[in-house]
């Protein structure tokens, strides 16, 4: 069911192929993207051995101040996330909708729209539908899904090359999405209705789903990945929310080497290091 997370960069940081630095954030294994047919986005991206990846989005020219894309009023950081899509049938967006209608919640998909961008490395057209939440700000609390119409090994391709770290980061633990705190109880019903599951644990401040292995080469960690749903509490989460609204705020990645430091930020966003339990398996 996971996919992968967005994070907004700014171009130069891109264009000089650096991210923060550091041991704390060294995902430096950066792979080729492209630039979106409609013009206005490029990416790279930085692709685990799990099948999760983080896109590497940045604007080809600073965005103007009207612009309706849902990423041009952003702060760089954390921005979105996604699950893996079908291709647009049976439609993902109609079955959301009518789940949610019949559970009572308000939230709704919009129909699947196709996208594509051509591979800097050879010009190969990549191709894929994608749906997300009707909405403004709202919609980055929820996943949008991206399903791939071109075969996903050419987007995301998982040769070793590409998926070795020199943190030695396997894939994603969990991504966690904060709320203001009157808002929890609401996101939950809802991103319920989005998933059509239970949450796997709840408590009065965070709740918490497990989801879907994405197909991968190898099975690396025995704990699944978690989509974790916070109400903002302590001064940093508060602030976090007012500036950025309710959206991604840390993302944790499983890694084979243990970490003295396992939890903490960056310039542009909060990430965290989790032991994973590699069997060695293929997949």
């Amino acid at each position: 069911m996971h996919g992968f997370v967005n994070d907004l960069f700014p171009p130069k940081l891109l264009e000089d192929g650096m991210i923060p630095e550091g041991d704390f954030y060294r995902l430096d294994n950066i792979s080729p993207g492209g630039t979106h047919s409609h013009g206005l986005t490029a990416n790279t991206l930085v692709i685990f051995a799990d099948g999760t990846y983080l896109e590497l989005a940045h604007f080809v020219a600073p965005p103007h101040t009207n612009s309706t894309h849902g990423w041009a009023q952003k702060q760089p950081g954390w921005i979105d996330y996604a699950f893996s899509g079908n291709g647009g049938a049976p439609s993902i967006a109609e079955a959301i909708n009518a789940r949610a209608e019949k559970e009572g919640t308000a939230v709704r998909y919009e129909p699947e729209i196709r996208g594509e961008r051509k591979r800097d490395e050879d010009g190969a057209l990549l191709q894929w539908t994608i749906t997300g939440r009707v909405g403004g700000e709202e919609r980055f609390r929820f996943p949008f899904y991206c399903g791939d119409l071109t075969p996903r090994e050419l987007r995301v391709p998982l040769e070793p090359s590409n998926v070795t770290h020199p943190n030695t980061a396997q894939g994603i633990a969990y991504f966690k999405i904060l709320v203001p705190q009157g808002e929890l109880d609401g996101t939950v019903h809802q991103l319920t209705s989005v998933l059509g599951s239970a949450p796997r644990t709840s408590t009065s401040s965070e709740i918490a789903w497990d989801l879907d292995p994405q197909p991968s080469r190898v099975t690396l960690v025995s704990a699944p990945t978690q989509l974790i749903l916070r109400a903002a509490q302590d001064e940093e989460e508060l602030a976090y929310v007012r500036a950025r609204g309710a959206s991604v705020y840390e993302v944790g990645f499983f890694v084979l080497e243990s970490k003295d430091e396992l939890v903490g930020g960056t310039p542009y966003g909060r990430v965290a290091w989790v032991r994973g339990v590699g069997d060695g398996g293929g997949a």
